[in-house]
């Protein structure tokens, strides 16, 4: 018999026997593979609570059930990648919705949003989610949603989740929370009051670069619905084996994501220190401008940062000359990984946009694995020193 497991308090606990854990037939710790699309019934309208894997699959169902715990909602609904779970959401809204985005978000959502939703009459203003002023001031009748990244991509901008939904819910619309760069061990938006959380769990949920996969939690039954119907009718779900693998990669967040937030704490003081970097942009550093409210709502500064180099220091030399590090797109993963948002994650945003954001050309992003914090030190040191020589 299946043990209960339930009396557990933290969420290192949770990350391993959440959700629906084991297997009551064998035994087995694991939720098995269900690799099948379709369920045999005993009669007609008579069935075993599976009719067809677009609808629902057991060990989908199980990852999904595991994220509505770690994020404290509802329910849970896992998609084929991050964007597929965008769509999902943005599918919520009726023409003459205008979603308020942060001003810095991740390049896809500005493109989803931008080129798709536009062709179905949803528009977006671009809007600096850290000055509820600003918030406030942009919160115009044909506004149903906010939209937030904390920390935003690519320049770590932090919002104060708390405040910002405070002020959504003042005029009625929903708050939804980009939660990829902290996961639900370092943030969890809705207990902050958040309404749905978007993941993109390629990225730090499953950890090792090997999966493609999104995520939706909403904390009302009324959006759970809504959500389920939607997911059902597109059907942008993900397959049974990446589910498992999804699983498998939340076991180990707690112990991956603190050695990547350690690492990244350290690079972020060497750059910082560094006479050849003009900028760091991490909100785990006390003098970053985002530091306070941030400490307030997540439990550290997690393992994303930015930097720009001083003039005469070419980016181009930069990139060309790490060795451990690689220049990838994506991010999460055990392994480092140098980006250029101007050219690769935010080249869908036109340049002055960018430009008028804070994405310049310089821009340098690190995704902090966790490799050995002094070969990854030295690797960025030796590119940086070659970065400016002739």
């Amino acid at each position: 018999m299946k043990k209960d497991v339930k009396n557990y308090k933290s969420i290192e606990s949770a990350l391993i026997h959440g959700g629906i854990s084991g297997d009551p037939l064998t035994g087995a710790v694991n939720v098995p593979i269900y690799q099948t699309s379709t369920y045999a019934q005993e009669g007609l309208g008579i069935n075993r609570g599976w009719e067809y894997s677009r609808t629902g699959n057991p060990t989908r169902a199980a990852l999904e059930s595991l994220i509505a715990e770690l994020e404290v909602g509802t329910a849970g609904f896992a998609f084929a990648s991050g964007l597929a779970a965008e769509t999902a959401v943005l599918s919520l809204f009726e023409t003459g919705t205008r979603i308020v985005i942060s001003s810095n978000v991740y390049g896809g959502t500005f493109r989803l949003l931008d080129k798709v939703f536009d062709h179905f009459g949803i528009t977006y203003s671009i809007v600096d989610t850290s000055d509820l002023n600003a918030i406030e001031e942009s919160l115009t009748p044909d506004v149903k949603a906010l939209w937030i990244e904390s920390p935003a991509n690519p320049l770590m901008t932090v919002t104060d989740i708390r405040a910002a939904a405070e002020t959504a819910k003042k005029h009625g619309i929903y708050t939804i929370v980009d939660n990829t760069f902290m996961s639900p061990y370092l943030q969890r938006p809705l207990e902050l009051g958040a309404d749905i959380v978007v993941h993109s769990a390629t990225k730090y949920l499953g950890g090792h670069s090997d999966l493609v996969a999104g995520l939706a939690v909403v904390k009302s039954p009324e959006l759970a619905e809504r959500l389920a119907f939607i997911q059902n009718s597109s059907g942008g779900v993900l397959g049974p084996f990446d589910s498992f693998l999804l699983i498998r990669g939340i076991k180990t967040l707690a112990v991956r994501m603190d050695r990547h937030v350690e690492n990244a704490v350290a690079a972020a003081n060497f750059l910082r220190a560094n006479p050849a970097v003009k900028r760091v942009y991490y909100p785990g550093l006390n003098d970053d401008p985002g530091y306070e409210v941030n400490s307030r709502q997540a439990k550290n500064g997690g393992a994303m940062l930015s930097f720009e180099l001083t003039e005469g220091h070419s980016v181009e030399r930069f990139f060309s000359s790490l060795r451990l590090i690689s220049l990838a797109e994506s991010l999460g993963g055990v392994e480092s990984l140098a980006c250029h948002p101007a050219t690769m994650t935010h080249a869908s945003i036109p340049k002055d946009i960018r430009e008028k954001v804070g994405i310049t050309d310089g821009l340098i992003r690190l995704s902090i694995g966790i490799e050995n914090i002094g070969d990854l030190l030295a690797d960025l040191e030796n590119a940086i020193r070659l970065s400016g020589e002739m």
